[in-house]
Formats: structure tokens, C-alpha cells, sequence
């Protein structure tokens, strides 16, 4: 699958993304008489085959491997972004590669084919901008020796509200000539899908609310029994048996069934008074 086909799609892309400089010089190019061949075999590898939407960074590389004799300066591989629902924004994948020891990120343009185009060219990804200060120097593009190859560092990682989706990724390869750029090199395929990312979790009460509630509760309720008890049964015990004693001889004892509830009261006093001597 060739994404940038035909050429002039790579190469208006690639125009409307590297930056222009007043100072730029037309450098040799690498490409030599029109052989049908890139003169740079280029190869995306090491990708994971998901992202999470709202997840973090997975890392890839790109290789670039000169076949000519000639050094390639000024070369700026532009990354090709295809998705199979069509619903990816340039805002929501976040892409970064390395040189110079530092990232830089990709900013991303869509084509009129609803494809993501970002050329790795950019100001460091942790650079200050402080008012009035010079920005730093547009990246001057990656220069590979005649037969070596360079590794290039990729790292993606896509925004939240990214929905999920297929994602072919490739890399076109320009080599800049002042304002103007030449196809050098493309890519194979990258696929990954792209995964919804997790949903809130909802709040759940705290245990020790949730305990201290409870035992309110027990302990108010065993207050309302207790106080429930003590309205609707009297209190044992000798005091009460001699309030009996005193009613009784208020009453008399003249009638039989007086003497007998007379006799029942003493006797349970003296039982009362034996059972509190023992407890002594």
C-alpha cells in the first residue's frame, strides 16, 4: 500500500508542512539518475498493535538506510495517518521523535482525503516560551552517511476523546532543496488499533462513615429499648417489696385475703434481705 500516491500528494504535503527559511541552501541530492528506487529504504518497526484512548506513549522506530554513495542531508520523513472510520482529529494524536538528544513534536494537517500529514520537523517538545524571547531554530532535518542507516525514535500516544478505530500509519521521506523537497524513501505499513479508553469509576462511600452510621443507629436503638423497658416494667429488688409491706398495713389486715397478701409480702422481704446478706 503506497498512501502518497501519486507523488505530488507527498510532496505538496510536505512543502505545506516544512518550514521555509530565507537562509535555506539547495544541498546535493541523494537521489541520483531515475532508477525506479528510493535511494533510502525506510522501515517503521517496534510499535505496539493498541493504544488506549487517554493512555500513555508507545514507542516505535523509523529506519533510514542510505543505499548510495552519497550522503542524504536535510531529510524530513513525513508520517501519513490513515483511519478506517475517518474520525481522527489533527489535535488528537500526540506524536514526538528524537534528535539531537531531545523530542520535538509533530504537528498534524489534514489532507483532502481525510488523511493526518505531520512532518518530523519542530521546535523541542519542552522548550520555553518565554515573551520576547528568539524561538529556537526549526530542525534542520536528519543526515545519513552513504550505506549506513539511522535509527529515528518515535513515541504516540492519542487524546482521550479519540474513538475507537484502525489506524494505518507510513512514512513518506523528503529531502529538502531550499524551498523545494524531493521523494526520497517511503515506508512500509504500520497498523494498530486505537482503544476506548476507561470510564470513571463512581464514588463509593467512605468504610468509615458507612461504620459510624451504623453503630449510631445500634446505639439508639438499644437506647429506645432500654428506656422502653424501664416505663413499662417496675424495679426489683427489697425497696420495692417494703413499699408493698406499707400499703398493705395502710389497707389492714382485717379481711382473709389481706392477711394472706400480709404473709406473701414478709415472707419475700426476708428472702430479699437472706439473697442481699449472701451477696455481701
Amino acid at each position: 500500500m503506497r498512501l502518497c500516491t501519486p507523488v505530488s500528494l507527498c510532496l505538496a504535503a510536505a512543502a505545506a508542512l516544512l518550514p521555509a527559511s530565507a537562509h535555506a541552501e539547495s544541498g546535493p541530492s541523494c537521489g541520483g539518475p531515475d532508477t525506479g528506487d528510493f535511494p533510502l529504504t525506510t522501515r517503521l518497526h517496534g510499535g505496539p498493535g493498541s493504544y488506549r484512548a487517554g493512555g500513555g506513549y508507545g514507542t516505535w522506530y523509523l529506519d533510514l538506510t542510505n543505499t548510495t554513495g552519497r550522503t542524504c542531508a536535510g531529510v524530513h520523513p513525513v508520517v501519513v495517518l490513515v483511519d478506517a472510520e475517518r474520525a481522527l482529529q489533527p489535535s488528537q494524536p500526540h506524536l514526538e521523535f528524537y534528535a539531537d538528544g531531545r523530542p520535538h513534536p509533530v504537528h498534524f494537517e489534514t489532507t483532502d482525503e481525510d488523511e493526518l500529514v505531520g512532518a518530523l520537523t519542530g521546535r523541542p517538545a519542552e522548550e520555553p516560551r518565554t515573551a520576547g524571547a528568539t524561538p529556537p531554530a526549526a530542525f534542520a532535518g536528519f543526515t545519513v552517511p552513504p550505506g549506513e542507516t539511522l535509527t529515528v525514535r518515535l513515541r504516540l500516544a492519542l487524546t482521550s476523546d479519540a474513538v475507537p478505530n484502525e489506524i494505518t500509519a507510513n512514512a513518506a521521506v523528503v529531502q529538502r532543496h531550499g524551498d523545494d523537497g524531493e521523494w526520497v524513501g517511503q515506508s512500509n505499513d504500520y497498523r494498530f488499533t486505537v482503544e476506548a479508553g476507561p470510564r470513571p469509576a463512581r464514588p463509593e462511600p467512605e468504610a468509615s462513615t458507612t461504620a459510624s452510621a451504623s453503630a449510631t443507629t445500634t446505639a439508639s436503638a438499644t437506647t429506645t429499648a432500654s428506656a422502653s423497658a424501664s416505663a413499662t416494667t417496675p424495679a426489683t429488688g427489697l425497696p420495692y417489696l417494703a413499699e408493698e409491706a406499707k400499703e398493705l398495713a395502710r389497707t389492714g389486715l382485717t379481711s382473709p385475703a389481706g392477711v394472706l397478701a400480709a404473709t406473701v409480702c414478709l415472707i419475700a422481704v426476708g428472702a430479699a434481705l437472706l439473697v442481699a446478706r449472701k451477696r455481701r
